[in-house]
């Protein structure tokens, strides 16, 4: 078993790390909310007093962080990571950011002698605590096989799309296209209510039609359609507004970077952005149907 440093232990990286200490790893955790560390300590894990302390003789450091000024802060900020962490050590960030962040420091680790992949996830925070995430991975071939092992203890699913930064551009293909399906999803089942059609009927009928997606079957957006789903909990728990709002940004500069057009993910984006000024930004990325059906949802 390896000894793994974890910094991060939000809705995403608690659950992360206590599956790697379930696996037998020694993982020393640091995270600025005391809680977070403490139910990671709960299964198994380490308290560090820092990150400088958590990343002291790991042979494998994993972060999962809010955003890319966050990694480019704990990495390259004054102070930062990469010079504290053990020589031969495998990097890898979980983190959603910008593709170009994930590069710049995935460049600075390599001056420094280390591997490092950037593997964002896919499976929200039922995904983390049953771990069974998707890992999408960007990085050298030979790096991702050291972390494979490590890998397979979050998730259940690993995908090589390419080197440093590919993986952060998969995961934002990915993130708008659920975007914009759950907002089309719940314009639709708007549209259907409105003429009184029963919603918990016209999502059976689109979940086994060419209307089907992880919108009508696993994450409906209308209240008791699906009662595992957020939108039956008052839109609490699963993968927040502002979150998609944050994917969405970043899949918007990575289409100007490159001259791509994206209509849809940029129309998208407004209305996650709209969602969230109307005070829903801290709710599930469904609640965006209220914007069509503000009586009915």
């Amino acid at each position: 078993m390896s000894r793994i440093a974890f910094i991060g232990l939000g809705n995403m990286g608690g659950p992360m790390a206590i599956n790697l200490a379930k696996a037998g790893h020694q993982v020393q955790v640091f995270d600025l909310s005391a809680s977070a560390v403490d139910a990671v300590v709960a299964a198994g894990g380490v308290a560090a007093a820092s990150a400088h302390d958590a990343v002291n003789d790991a042979q494998v450091v994993i972060s999962m962080l809010p955003a890319s000024r966050h990694v480019e802060g704990l990495y390259l900020g004054e102070g930062g990571l990469l010079a504290a962490i053990a020589d031969g050590a495998l990097v890898i960030d979980s983190s959603t950011i910008a593709p170009a962040s994930a590069q710049k420091v995935a460049q600075a680790a390599a001056a420094r002698g280390l591997q490092m992949i950037d593997a964002p996830v896919s499976g929200g925070t039922a995904g983390a605590q049953a771990g069974t995430l998707t890992f999408i991975v960007g990085g050298p071939a030979d790096a991702l096989e050291r972390a494979r092992p490590y890998l397979q203890d979050m998730g259940k699913n690993i995908f090589h799309v390419g080197g440093n930064g590919a993986g952060q551009v998969a995961k934002l293909c990915n993130n708008m296209a659920l975007g914009v399906i759950m907002a089309a999803t719940g314009e639709a089942i708007s549209l259907g209510v409105a003429h009184g059609l029963d919603a918990g009927v016209l999502s059976q009928m689109m979940a086994v039609s060419t209307g089907r997606s992880w919108a009508t079957e696993v994450c409906n957006p209308w209240p008791g359609v699906l009662e595992n789903a957020p939108s039956s909990r008052g839109y609490s728990g699963g993968f927040g507004n502002d979150l998609m709002l944050k994917d969405l940004g970043l899949a918007v500069e990575a289409a100007v970077a490159k001259g791509a057009s994206i209509p849809l993910g940029e129309l998208a984006r407004n209305l996650y952005s709209i969602n969230s000024q109307q005070g829903n930004g801290g709710l599930d990325f469904s609640s965006v149907v209220k914007l069509f059906n503000k009586e009915g949802a």
